[in-house]
Formats: structure tokens, C-alpha cells, sequence
């Protein structure tokens, strides 16, 4: 399966972010993916705490300007999200799309801040591991398309593709995600049938 991404990677300045929630003044430190899978603190954030940051940071129209665009593939710029989480500032060039995927243990949130994403999601939850190939019930696809100013937070093994599929509009979106995400599985898709492809880990899209 061919990933439709190329990276700049450049610095956000802290300065671009919008002011933190008096809850999330004094961050916590940042917590390992083994620790999160054993305990969440009681100071981890919500979906709603990351939704809320999301809202924000994508409301802040420098921060969203300064991000460098490609006409061919994905950009991102890595934030500081609330309270530990893990964060990113993502563009979309028209046509470009994530592919099947789950952020594991992790819960995340993201908001569309310019143009228009569309996300294909499972209203299922998938055997944590001990699978290569399921076959899907019917009834189980959802679809949502998220215009700029609209997002929507989801829970543990969400499983997703998020697309631009405008034809000549880039989209830029906010991500956050806690515990920071210890791994992403990949997987594509034959009518019902989901196959579990590979596993990605932070080193390799740091």
C-alpha cells in the first residue's frame, strides 16, 4: 500500500499557539507509551481537552498561514499539545489521504482549519492484535465531511481514513493525541475485507 506522503518538517514557535486552559498552565511531563498503556493520570486530557485544542490552535490564522505547503504531498509541523499529548499541524494537498489506519491505545481529536476533509471511519472496534484479515459486518462504514471550523474527537482503536479529495484545494487540520502515540497499524481494504498491513512506530515519522 503507497502512502501519499512526502515531508518538510520545520519548528512551531510556542508563541503561534493559543493560550492553554488554566487547567493545562503547568503541563505535565511527557509520559512513555509504556507508561500511559499501565496508568492514565488523572491529569490526562479528555477527547474534549484535545478537541478544545484543537478548536483553538486552528482558529489561529498565523500559525495556520505559516505552515509550508506541497503540491504533491502531506506537510506537518509538530506542536505541544495540552497536558502531555502529542500534536501536529497537518496539510493536505487536493487528492492526498491517510489510508486505513488506528492510533492504538491513544485517543485523539482534530479540527479542520482550512478547506475541507472527509473522514471514512469503522463504527466497530477491532481485536487489539492476534489478526491479519477480518471481514467487516455490514452496516459498519461511517462517513463525515468536515468543513473548516468543524472536527470531531474519537476513542482508543478508532479506525479511519481522513482524505482531501477537493480537486485543486489544499486543507490544513489540527491533530492531538494522548498518551503520544506509541504506534499507528495500517491496514487496506477489499470491499469488507480489512487487512492488517503494517505497524508504524514514532521513529518513523519524527
Amino acid at each position: 500500500m503507497r502512502t501519499l506522503i512526502r515531508t518538510v518538517h520545520v519548528s512551531a514557535s510556542p508563541s503561534s499557539l493559543p493560550p492553554a486552559p488554566a487547567a493545562s498552565a503547568s503541563p505535565a511531563a511527557p509520559v512513555s507509551p509504556a507508561a500511559a498503556s499501565s496508568a492514565v493520570p488523572a491529569s490526562a486530557p479528555t477527547q474534549a481537552d484535545l478537541l478544545d485544542f484543537a478548536r483553538r490552535t486552528a482558529a489561529d490564522a498565523a500559525l495556520i498561514a505559516s505552515l509550508p505547503l506541497d503540491p504533491e504531498g502531506r506537510t506537518w509541523v509538530r506542536l505541544d499539545g495540552p497536558k502531555g499529548s502529542e500534536a501536529w499541524l497537518i496539510g493536505w494537498p487536493p487528492g492526498t489521504g491517510t489510508g486505513w489506519h488506528d492510533h492504538a491505545e491513544s485517543v485523539g481529536a482534530f479540527v479542520t482549519a482550512a478547506g475541507e476533509l472527509k473522514e471514512n471511519s469503522l463504527a466497530a472496534r477491532l481485536p487489539a492484535d492476534g489478526w491479519k484479515t477480518l471481514e467487516l459486518d455490514d452496516g459498519v462504514d461511517r462517513q463525515r465531511r468536515l468543513p473548516a471550523g468543524t472536527g470531531r474527537a474519537f476513542g482508543r482503536h478508532h479506525v479511519h481514513e481522513v482524505l482531501n479529495v477537493s480537486a485543486d484545494t489544499h486543507a490544513i487540520s489540527v491533530h492531538a493525541y494522548f498518551p503520544p502515540l506509541p504506534q499507528i497499524r495500517r491496514y487496506s481494504r477489499t470491499g469488507p475485507v480489512l487487512r492488517l498491513e503494517h505497524v508504524e512506530r514514532p521513529e518513523d515519522w519524527q
